[in-house]
């Protein structure tokens, strides 16, 4: 009989969770608490109880191609970086291209989760749940997936802010704010400078009055558009990271970051600039957030003093009177509170979890927690890796280390995290996209070979060193291979441009000055590792015939470039 899994959540992290069951012969049952798919990205008016919620205008921060499953591109029509509601449509084309709903059951809410009396030996659990008429049901699986997210509870940090219970005007949390259009002609006051708080504070700043953005620490701004246009994330590449964990000091590889922000916008000249360093905190992505300083529409203020009637008193003394709002952008918090207490319990956002996902005190490995992690780049992608891992797992084709070696793994990533990040508990599950996605995929044994590629397809091998990390390298080998994973990665750039060229031109396309120096560092990178490789393999000496490898790659370089 094959094993039955619970997965708990219908979000982008529930369906890829599904999928992956289905492709190891699996048979998984999901519970979503709502009437439909989506989780986070699935805007609603009005906001349901320990779920996020979305404002209407939200649009995502990572662009199609670095966001996408890996075995399902998203449509080249599509634009780079999409509205919630273009995301609602990708992921109804993944679900309805892989069969996916007929295994969810819509508006069952999961209330304990425990294992069974034999959990030694079998593995299995106890799980209730309701329905929307409260009639309850318990059922036995053999293994258990938490893809709730990490944005369940708002974080309303009211005892921080002096006179907020007799403050005059509204105030709420960021997931509460839907629209601008009711604050017209209001004075409003934005705390917190994430993403959703930089946001809000541009939108609301087209119609109110006044809005001030209150921040404690400051932020590095980073924009969506990157270098000759194309996408920020594409910067994204193995190149990069190699030079940033081996080559360079983490100060200098701050330093250059900064110094490249700064040039769009002096960071200290817009009362911005914070006091630490560029990768010390999870990065703002914002266009319009200068423009909107710059224009006066915005006013950057440090954090917040006391509230005085209509009034706010700033720690720099400074006093603004008659505002009407004040939005909370101050996060979330997580929770597991089907879970008995003291099996996963979370404290200041921390979790005891094994790369994030097992916990390290069970006897069998059948219970994790999928997408529970912040990172520099997409979440999808990452929660579909876990996904495929967790699943081999189950099924007993991937092992667990020892309880001792997952401790001693959990605390040297807290002691990291520690050190570079700004303590918060916005940074407690913070990781690196492609160092995290390599970690993973070599569990399940689909991390790329750059040796092989370049043996084997060069053409690839260079898309996948200097190009940007997509998940379809993750494709390429080992359990879950794809067979359009290749031609996927070799027509990224085609996808990326095919969104922005809607208008006819005759104008022949300026050549791309940045081909010598990305030529210069790749054929370093080869020659580096030509050296290595030749120096402890003298066998590969006859298989790397320059000539041949040349003419193998010649034909890619107009694609890729």
């Amino acid at each position: 009989m094959s094993r039955r899994v619970c997965v708990i959540g219908g979000g982008s992290s529930g369906l890829t969770s599904i999928k992956s069951c289905l492709d190891e012969g699996l048979e998984p049952t999901c519970f979503e608490s709502s009437d439909d798919i989506g989780g986070l990205w699935r805007f609603k008016e009005n906001p349901e109880a320990d779920r996020a919620s979305i404002y209407h205008s939200v649009i995502i921060n990572t662009s199609k191609e670095m966001m996408c499953f890996s075995d399902f591109p998203i449509p080249a029509h599509f634009p780079n970086y999409m509205h919630n509601s273009l995301i609602m449509d990708y992921f109804r084309m993944y679900a309805e291209h892989f069969q996916l709903t007929k295994h969810i059951r819509f508006q069952i809410r999961v209330l304990q989760v425990k294992p069974r009396p034999d959990f030694s030996r079998s593995g299995q659990w106890d799980v209730e749940t309701e329905n929307k008429k409260g009639e309850k049901e318990k059922h036995i699986f053999d293994a258990v997936m938490i893809c709730i997210g990490h944005h369940c509870h708002p974080n309303l940090p009211l005892h921080d802010f002096p006179g907020i219970d007799k403050f005059k005007g509204q105030y709420f949390h960021s997931r509460d704010y839907k629209t601008a259009e009711e604050w017209r002609g209001k004075r409003v006051v934005v705390i917190g400078i994430g993403n959703s708080g930089g946001d809000i504070a541009v939108e609301l700043s087209r119609v109110t009055k006044q809005v001030f953005l209150s921040t404690r620490r400051g932020a590095w701004i980073l924009n969506r558009v990157g270098q000759q246009g194309v996408p920020m994330d594409f910067q994204l590449n193995r190149c990069h990271l190699f030079q940033k964990h081996s080559v360079l000091p983490f100060g200098l590889v701050c330093r250059l970051g900064e110094n490249k922000i700064n040039q769009r916008f002096n960071h200290s000249l817009y009362s911005l600039q914070p006091k630490h360093r560029l990768f010390s905190q999870h990065p703002t992505v914002n266009d319009e957030l200068p423009n909107r300083i710059l224009s006066g529409t915005v006013q950057v203020k440090p954090n917040i003093r006391r509230l005085q009637g209509s009034s706010i008193e700033f720690d720099d003394g400074t006093v603004e009177d008659n505002i009407d709002l004040v939005v909370f952008a101050t996060g979330y918090n997580f929770s597991f509170p089907f879970l008995p207490s003291n099996m996963l319990p979370v404290s200041g956002n921390k979790a005891n979890l094994y790369k994030y996902m097992f916990p390290p005190g069970l006897e069998r490995p059948t219970l994790v927690v999928i997408g529970l992690v912040q990172p520099l780049g997409a979440i999808m992608p990452i929660s579909e890796m876990q996904a495929r891992w967790a699943t081999r797992v189950f099924k007993g084709l991937n092992k667990l280390p020892s309880m001792d070696c997952m401790l001693k793994d959990i605390k040297h990533k807290e002691e990291t995290i520690a050190k570079r990040y700004v303590t918060s508990q916005r940074h407690t599950i913070q990781v690196d996209y492609i160092d995290y996605m390599d970690q993973i995929a070599y569990q399940v044994g689909a991390r790329p070979s750059l040796l092989r590629l370049l043996l084997r397809d060069p053409g690839v091998w260079l898309c996948v060193l200097l190009g940007p990390c997509t998940p379809y390298q993750y494709r390429l080998r080992g359990p879950g291979q794809w067979d359009g994973a290749r031609q996927a990665i070799l027509t990224t750039w085609d996808r990326m441009a095919g969104a922005l060229k809607t208008r006819p031109s005759d104008i022949p396309e300026p050549k791309q000055r940045s081909l010598p120096l990305t030529l210069t560092v790749g054929a370093a990178a080869l020659a580096l590792g030509y050296y290595w490789n030749i120096h402890n393999h003298p066998s590969l000496l006859i298989a790397l015939d320059p000539t041949t490898w040349q003419d193998k790659i010649k034909p890619y370089l107009p694609v890729l470039w």
